[in-house]
């Protein structure tokens, strides 16, 4: 392990968190002081928050469980950590539950990222990245997805909840001069996962021999990115801190970047996987086969993701590329250890 820091801490919220536990054990491993904040919410079993939680054991990283909208709470860990650059990864997760229960996404997704970033600016951050989706493509069936492509067609709260980021991201960034980079992930999977995504779900009922349902009749095709790629891509983007672009036009305007210090980035595969396939690969790697459902396509679904990673190729030099049946493979090994199987 690299020698620790003087350097002020990185602050990550959602440090519970499935991609933010990972980012954390980065930040960790490459010598960073990490103060993680993350509400443990009951979205999902909170022993498995817990869990992720006790990987992270170390000198450098310290925890304060609290909700991200409390303001007067972050702001307290704000004034004590002094922190200079932040990681947002905290959200209220998942399409069908932003339609159940709209009011729980927007106070995690909004009222949790003004907070972060009002703190943020009152403490002069020289960088903030936070999390942003594939899902405010909505409508757009353009592939692949580009940050030039106009996402203003959400068809879920969730996605639209993320839209409003980049929004509020690009009014910090006007007023304030606050550098700020959001970061469009693509359908994420890897080890301590979701219990709620696909990996999971389908890796559960082919071990339980129960039935595994596919959307659409199995015929929608995703931009599955590992972890470790995702992860990669934070920290590349967090040590490249959004500057103006010199070159932006008002009469022209770039979407992904501004006047102000404002990026936004794709990070996916950059390929795109059809359900059935997925679900093939599963198979072969846990060597039984899944009992398929099929059902029709549900609202705030879409057909098919794919992202254009150019601009993440152009300006820190870095490409996802973890094969399939590697990142799937690593998943079912830690995923037989988690639970003894």
């Amino acid at each position: 392990m690299n020698k620790m820091t003087t350097s002020p801490p990185v602050v990550v919220t959602g440090a519970a968190g499935f991609i933010g536990m990972h980012v954390c054990e980065r930040l960790l491993a490459r010598g960073e002081r990490v103060v993680g904040i993350d509400a443990v919410t009951p979205y999902y079993d909170p022993a498995l928050k817990r869990a992720r939680l006790e990987t992270l054991k170390h000198d450098a990283f310290t925890f304060h469980e609290i909700d991200l909208a409390d303001f007067a709470a972050v702001m307290r860990v704000f004034d004590e950590v002094s922190p200079d650059r932040v990681v947002h990864l905290a959200a209220q997760p998942g399409v069908r539950a932003s339609i159940d229960d709209p009011v729980t996404s927007i106070r995690a997704n909004c009222d949790g990222f003004v907070t972060v970033l009002e703190a943020g600016r009152r403490h002069g951050l020289s960088h903030l990245v936070y999390a942003s989706s594939s899902s405010v493509y909505g409508a757009n069936r353009t592939l692949p997805y580009s940050t030039e492509h106009s996402v203003n067609h959400p068809v879920s709260l969730y996605a639209a909840s993320k839209k409003a980021n980049e929004l509020m991201a690009h009014t910090f960034a006007h007023v304030h001069k606050l550098p700020v980079t959001g970061l469009r992930f693509f359908t994420v999977y890897g080890p301590w996962g979701r219990p709620d995504m696909a990996a999971w779900l389908f890796t559960h009922a082919i071990f339980a021999g129960e039935p595994i349902k596919l959307f659409n009749n199995g015929n929608m095709w995703r931009d599955f990115t590992y972890v470790d790629d995702i992860v990669e891509g934070v920290l590349r983007t967090l040590d490249r801190p959004a500057t103006p672009n010199p070159a932006w036009n008002a009469e022209q305007p770039e979407n992904s970047s501004s006047y102000a210090p404002y990026r936004v980035y794709n990070i996916g595969n950059n390929r795109s996987v059809n359900l059935i396939e997925f679900v093939e690969t599963l198979e072969k790697i846990i060597g039984k086969p899944a009992i398929r459902t099929l059902l029709p396509m549900e609202a705030g679904d879409v057909l098919e993701t794919r992202a254009d990673i150019s601009a993440l190729q152009r300006d820190v030099g870095f490409t996802p590329s973890t094969p399939l049946a590697d990142g799937l493979g690593r998943f079912v090994e830690w995923y037989r250890n988690y639970h003894r199987i």
